[in-house]
């Protein structure tokens, strides 16, 4: 493959990179049950004269690179994300759109699941850190993500904490889940302001300049025989609560 290339595997995650951006399929590979299914794309492709092949699924597999592809694999041509300028943060701002953000998420499949809770919510972008402990976008993370990361922009910062201060500063509501020592996401909710929730890496939590960056901390209560959800879980709780309350006070009589 080239630099440029990704693969993106299983059918709700390849359908809607087709529905997307058709023309960035560069190759396409399916088995016999699948093939049933994706006549439209093979269509495209054929008036396109790209690739696409019914596979045995012992060389499915080895395309993937992995036995979880979910009946097809599509090699994709991918533009790498890029960082928000200030002119990007005030557009956003004005639009009232929230933003999620990522600092050293490391784990694909956590990253793909918070695109899908993101996108199922509503949320149209996901910051990622530029950190070499990030992961990124890839076949595992679109796999997980159902689609979720072609419903979604994704953008990249060299670090959070700076990028953070900036939303802040543009009147931002910035919150960080936090394990333990935080209120309801709902307390403290600025009333006319967008969210950006920061979720941090699966080990180590937020960096201490990442949470400092922040405008106060959000923490889910549980029954105490569990220390803290999965991230991607705990995310899913999070927009979904800032959502409902970023709802009501919008809902509010001036």
């Amino acid at each position: 493959m080239k630099a440029n290339e990704i693969k993106i595997c299983g059918l709700a995650a390849v359908r809607a990179r087709f529905r997307r951006d058709a023309s960035s399929i560069v190759r396409l590979y399916f088995d016999h049950p699948t093939s049933k299914k994706v006549g439209m794309m093979c269509r495209a492709l054929a008036a396109a004269r790209k690739v696409y092949r019914c596979v045995e699924p012992s060389e499915l597999e080895k395309i993937a690179d992995s036995v979880h592809h979910g009946g097809i694999v599509a090699v994709v041509e991918d533009r790498l994300p890029r960082a928000p300028t200030p002119a990007d943060i005030a557009s956003w701002v004005r639009r009232h759109e929230n933003v999620v953000a990522l600092d050293r998420i490391g784990n694909a499949h956590n990253l793909g699941a918070i695109a899908r809770s993101a996108a199922y919510f509503g949320v149209p972008r996901m910051v990622i850190a530029g950190d070499p402990a990030s992961a990124k976008p890839g076949a595992a993370a679109y796999r997980v993500s159902e689609g979720g990361l072609e419903a979604i922009e994704i953008w990249t910062v060299p670090e959070i904490a700076p990028f953070l201060r900036a939303l802040s500063a543009a009147g931002y509501d910035v919150v960080a889940a936090a394990t333990r020592g935080g209120a309801d996401a709902g307390a403290g909710a600025k009333a006319a302001a967008p969210w950006a929730l920061v979720l941090g890496n699966e080990e180590h939590g937020l960096a201490p300049d990442v949470q400092a960056a922040c405008t106060r901390l959000a923490t889910i209560p549980g029954s105490g025989q569990i220390e803290s959800l999965n991230v991607s879980a705990a995310a899913a709780v999070l927009i979904h609560e800032l959502g409902r309350q970023g709802a009501r006070h919008r809902a509010r009589p001036m």
